[in-house]
């Protein structure tokens, strides 16, 4: 039988969890006992998902952090530990959508794109396995890294180049970090999700080219965020002992030619 929470006691970071992805996951994680931080720029809507957490018998505290200010993820991931124990698990989401045909991008919204996804999740990473280092958490086997990128790592999503380069480099990121941190017992990998409507591209989809984008897909529809779950809580728990160095699609076929 699968204990139904097999991250009782279990610390969780998620950034990007003010909404959309992050927040869902911030809600499964703590649905399978994990004690979780929700870290985001947008602290006002950040308190009200760890307040609907902890309103449904959970344990949440909010954070407020920019990945894109790297000097600022290590002292936020030490009050992490301060105030809810050593972290075991890090939920690398924060993102964002880098729109923007090629002839038309700015240095400064490539900068941006980079320095948020992947900037933020490689030190966000660094900040994670040194505190799973030095709490005992990598050498007991129990450090989890799950790196969001997106089927944009692998497949070209027209309109999109920074953000595809920018998931892509996310893509490899992961195993580069999980090949170096393999002896240290941390597990890195990463979870590529197809399209799910979020805060991100709602508008678009509510758009008739975002209608068509959808018709155009094999089953001629979006994901829901509860489609991620499994394949989440695989990478972020038990399950995930031999588990490194992967990436893990789930798209509901939309990266099929």
């Amino acid at each position: 039988m699968v204990a139904e929470r097999p991250l009782e006691g279990k610390v969780a970071v998620v950034t990007g969890a003010s909404g959309g992805l992050g927040a869902h996951f911030a809600r499964v994680l703590a649905g399978r006992g994990a004690r979780v931080a929700l870290t985001a720029r947008r602290t006002g809507r950040l308190d009200a998902e760890a307040e609907a957490i902890r309103s449904a018998g959970g344990e949440a505290r909010a954070y407020g952090l920019d990945v894109a200010d790297a000097a600022a993820i290590a002292p936020c991931f030490e009050r992490v530990q301060a105030e809810l124990g050593p972290i075991s698990i890090l939920i690398n989401n924060a993102g964002v959508g880098g729109e923007g045909r090629a002839l038309d991008l700015t240095p400064e919204a490539w900068d941006q794109t980079f320095a948020v996804n992947v900037k933020g999740v490689f030190f966000c990473a660094q900040a994670a396995a040194r505190q799973m280092i030095g709490s005992g958490v990598a050498e007991a086997g129990e450090g989890r890294i799950v790196n969001i990128a997106s089927i944009a790592s692998h497949t070209v999503l027209p309109g999109l180049p920074a953000y595809c380069a920018s998931k892509a480099a996310v893509a490899m990121l992961t195993r580069s970090l999980a090949r170096e941190w393999a002896r240290r017992r941390i597990a890195v990998n990463a979870l590529c999700p197809g399209y799910v409507q979020t805060d991100i591209n709602a508008d678009w989809f509510a758009t008739d080219g975002g209608r068509r984008q959808i018709e155009g897909f094999p089953r001629r529809r979006l994901m829901e965020a509860g489609d991620l779950d499994a394949a989440l809580l695989m990478l972020a728990g038990p399950a995930a002992q031999a588990i490194t160095g992967t990436l893990v699609t789930i798209d509901d076929g939309q990266s099929l030619p």
